[in-house]
């Protein structure tokens, strides 16, 4: 709803324009939604509990994964629970406040994911790379100070050009041609002069992706190299099996984001953003459970004995009951 401001017309609340084209379809998608998102949160939540339950994944690669599950869970939680409100009932209204916060929390997970996936490919070089010097490098305190620097770092490069954007005047129209609350449409809307802000979100966007993809690149073609000098045929498929899937995740994550924010000019292929943006809020969330954790027999065998565990245990309390 605008707010008069003496000669200016301030909006106090946004709508989510969603997906119009197919909005007939409101219910089919919000069915497609409701399963991939619950699917998302149900497997990663699997992963965070049987790493935490079974000591035998008390390992860096398996606490870096945990964490990676936890903080899709967050991401996918901070913009899909909005999309099935607008898809079942329409209603497409979030307050000035309520838009910014998503924001933030959108961005601000982001770029602590990028930088984590970056902190799991290294992982993954000393383990394969430098397997001698793998228990001394990837110790419990290295691990925690990395998780840390993850979720740390981003905050103070957020926060800066957030509150810049919250600041610009929004006039109207307060539609936002997008399914959640995205810094590039909210640019788009301001009726102030957002050069600045434009080019400082394309900045802070190239800074993470490229920071990011850089090391996951320098760390995947080293242990490229390492596999190609394993003895055996057999262990050479196995390990490019298992690489190879963990980078049709990644450059299913780095293409969607580099095709949105890191472009100077956002205006361009808004439209286009909310295809992409599908990708890394829906997919590769249900996808990372079964390409990163649950392929893994070491997995497999744990959840297997948690579930045993468990009914053994429900049993045995039915008996005490009995």
């Amino acid at each position: 709803m605008p707010m008069e401001m003496g000669n200016v017309t301030t909006v106090q609340e946004f709508t989510l324009e969603g997906f119009p084209a197919i909005q007939h379809l409101g219910k089919v998608l919000f069915l497609v939604h409701l399963l991939a998102y619950l699917a998302s949160i149900a497997g990663n939540a699997v992963i965070v509990t049987i790493t935490c339950a079974d000591s035998r994944l008390h390992t860096p690669m398996y606490f870096f994964l945990s964490t990676f599950s936890f903080f899709e869970c967050c991401f996918t939680s901070a913009v899909i629970p909005k999309l099935l409100v607008i898809l079942l009932l329409g209603k497409q209204t979030i307050s000035f406040p309520a838009c910014f916060i998503q924001a933030f929390v959108f961005v601000f997970l982001g770029a602590a994911g990028f930088l984590l996936i970056a902190v799991m490919s290294l992982d993954r070089y000393v383990a394969i790379c430098k397997p001698l010097h793998y228990p001394t490098i990837m110790n419990l305190k290295t691990c925690f100070l990395l998780v840390t620097a993850c979720f740390t770092l981003p905050f103070p490069l957020i926060t800066g050009p957030l509150v810049k954007i919250s600041q610009l005047s929004f006039c109207g129209p307060h539609v936002i041609p997008h399914f959640f609350c995205d810094l590039g449409p909210l640019i788009h809307l301001s009726c102030s002069d957002t050069r600045s802000v434009e080019m400082l979100a394309f900045v802070l966007a190239l800074f993470i992706l490229l920071t990011s993809l850089i090391i996951t690149i320098i760390a995947y073609s080293n242990i490229v190299v390492t596999i190609m000098r394993l003895p055996s045929a057999k262990e050479q498929q196995k390990a490019f099996s298992t690489c190879s899937s963990h980078l049709i995740v990644l450059s299913l994550i780095y293409g969607s984001c580099v095709f949105i924010y890191v472009k100077p000019k956002q205006m361009n292929r808004l439209d286009s953003n909310r295809e992409a943006a599908l990708v890394n809020t829906v997919v590769t969330p249900l996808l990372n459970p079964v390409i990163y954790t649950l392929r893994n027999k070491q997995v497999h065998q744990a959840l297997r004995e948690t579930m045993c565990r468990m009914k053994y245990q429900d049993k045995k309390n039915h008996m005490a009951l009995d």
